[in-house]
């Protein structure tokens, strides 16, 4: 099992983070099995003021480039990432059309 740890802002605008807030808690059924269909098998979203930080494991199925292709093929997650585009702001120093940006890890307590 491999850990992804990404990052993500919203417009910084209350109304607009409550509604994504709501959105996410009755994420759509097909987006639910699209996620598991590319092998992520756990999933977490937090969230401090606009900042988002999301927590992926997924399985030896998994690659970012699968998905991807796996996602631009299906109009129910293209409806579902277009509908999220309105709550969400590019991270300064991100390429055009990037949102999740993948972070790097820079400690584990583990390896002490």
């Amino acid at each position: 099992m491999k850990r992804y740890c990404l990052t993500l802002d919203l417009k910084d605008d209350p109304e607009l983070i409550q509604r994504y807030e709501e959105y996410h808690k009755a994420v759509w059924p097909e987006i639910i099995k699209s996620i598991e269909e590319t092998g992520i098998e756990e999933m977490e979203l937090y969230r401090f003021g606009n900042r988002l930080f999301m927590i992926m494991e997924a399985n030896e199925k998994f690659s970012f480039e699968k998905k991807k292709f796996l996602d631009s093929n299906n109009p129910k997650v293209v409806e579902w990432e277009t509908l999220m585009s309105q709550f969400q702001q590019a991270i300064s120093g991100t390429k055009p059309g990037e949102k999740w940006v993948l972070m790097d890890k820079i400690f584990q307590l583990t390896e002490f």
